[in-house]
């Protein structure tokens, strides 16, 4: 049901008009006047559509068609009159009218057209709708964790969202670097305009010019239709350049055009094309080293390293395994129509001591097997993979020492649960004094704040 004003100084023809549009299931208010109209407007909630007469004593269906785009301007509106000429038709069209009806109209084109017009009022609210849900989605929401290196991600977003300096995410893969890039789009004065994401590794090298820089009819064969590329369908909005570090070496070079002169000129074609883009790349490799490599250009990578946030692996974020566990849970139980409520306590122990090659995405994945295996209404070892419940056996093995299977051992992550672990049981040894745990373990107070913030450890972490 739909609420319509109707406006119109005859009382037969508003009568007339409220009778058929309640026939029609949709809820009315009449007003006499344009006065009245405009008064109403001001006072009560939003129409959906507004009926008025073009010529009245005082104000007239002009006046009330600038009235309802001032307080409204989603409300559709459609103006009726008996001395319609082609100017005053152009004039409401300009203000915003959705449609013109002359005076005496059929019923069914009076029906055709209101419904016309809300149905542009109903798919409007909808994309009004989507793109809210799109932001949210994409809000600092979706980037799950309390630990002080998630914080810090928070305070940078929050930093460059609004500016037009090029951002290089850098961190392993599954770290989020994709979420973090949407984050900053979508908390930023861009994010009603196009997210363009672009996997540079893979794209075929062949390919790769005309996709970043479009191309005109006749460039080359199969090129039937000019293209405007990827560069040009992010204008207006933000280009998120995902594995920059795969990037060919030739179109490295004019890519740094692109962002020097902001203008881009179409294979093939002999004309630029002003661009308004902002660039965010990532990496999950050093490009400081690259460059030194010579596999990356240094003026490129000076152009996009402005501002870097850095990811944390998910090993060094334990507190945020529990909350990410949980958010998944509830993802997937709802998706997959399970009654999957919690996990079983051996397993958090699990899920925090495992390290996390593939980081948050391979915790999702975990989980999303689980619910799908899960017979009870908890998460149990047994609808783990079982590499992640071996893992703690094949690392500390009989006597707790490391044993190194055929399988292999992730290094870096067993050293670091095992540094973690002594950083704190060596707190607890001293009462959460953090000079006389540094002495126990030999090493500086500098050191032990380090690997603290390192660890992701605070003082929840530590005892009373």
């Amino acid at each position: 049901m739909a609420r319509l004003l109707i406006v119109d100084d005859e009382a037969s023809m508003r009568e007339f008009l409220e009778i058929l549009l309640i026939k029609e299931g949709h809820s009315t208010v009449t007003a006499a006047s344009g006065e009245e109209a405009m008064e109403i407007l001001e006072s009560e909630k939003e129409f959906d559509l507004v009926l008025t007469d073009l010529k009245m004593s005082g104000a007239t269906g002009i006046d009330v068609l600038r009235c309802t785009k001032d307080f409204w301007p989603d409300t559709q509106v459609v103006v009726m009159t008996a001395f319609s000429t082609p100017e005053t038709a152009v004039e409401a069209m300009k203000l915003g009218a959705y449609d013109y009806l002359p005076k005496p109209s059929p019923v069914e084109e009076i029906r055709a057209v209101v419904d016309r017009a809300l149905e542009k009022r109903r798919l409007r609210a909808e994309v009004v709708r989507l793109k809210g849900q799109l932001q949210k989605k994409h809000s600092f929401a979706n980037l799950i964790g309390r630990s002080s290196h998630l914080q810090k991600v928070f305070h940078i977003i929050e930093k460059v969202a609004n500016s037009r300096t090029s951002v290089l995410i850098s961190g392993e893969s599954g770290t989020g670097k994709e979420l973090v890039a949407k984050a900053i789009h979508y908390n930023s004065s861009r994010k009603g305009s196009p997210f363009v994401v672009v996997n540079c590794g893979a794209i075929p090298e062949n390919l790769m010019e005309s996709e970043f820089f479009g191309h005109v009819k006749g460039a080359f064969t199969g090129a039937v239709a000019n293209k405007p590329g990827l560069l040009g369908e992010a204008h207006g909005g933000s280009i998120f350049l995902d594995e920059i570090g795969e990037l060919p070496l030739s179109l490295q070079v004019k890519l740094l055009r692109v962002l020097q002169e902001r203008r881009v000129k179409p294979v093939g074609g002999t004309h630029e094309t002003a661009v308004d883009i902002r660039v965010i790349a990532a990496t999950n490799k050093r490009l400081e080293d690259e460059v030194k490599e010579g596999r990356f250009r240094e003026d490129l990578f000076y152009r996009l390293n402005v501002i870097q946030i850095p990811l944390p692996p998910l090993r060094v974020r334990h507190e945020d395994i529990p909350i990410l566990a949980e958010h998944f849970l509830g993802k997937f139980s709802n998706e997959l129509d399970r009654e999957v409520v919690g996990f079983d306590a051996e397993v958090l122990h699990v899920l925090t001591s495992y390290p996390y090659p593939g980081n948050v995405r391979e915790l999702e994945n975990i989980i999303e097997r689980a619910v799908t295996f899960e017979t009870s209404n908890v998460i149990t070892l047994e609808s783990l993979p079982i590499h992640v419940v071996d893992h703690r056996k094949s690392a500390s093995g009989d006597g707790g020492r490391i044993v190194l299977t055929e399988e292999g051992l992730d290094l870096e992550g067993v050293l670091g649960e095992l540094e973690r672990d002594l950083l704190l049981k060596a707190l607890a040894m001293r009462s959460g004094v953090r000079t006389d745990a540094a002495k126990l373990l030999g090493i500086s107070f500098r050191s032990i704040r380090y690997k603290l913030d390192k660890y992701g450890i605070t003082d929840e972490d530590l005892p009373d």
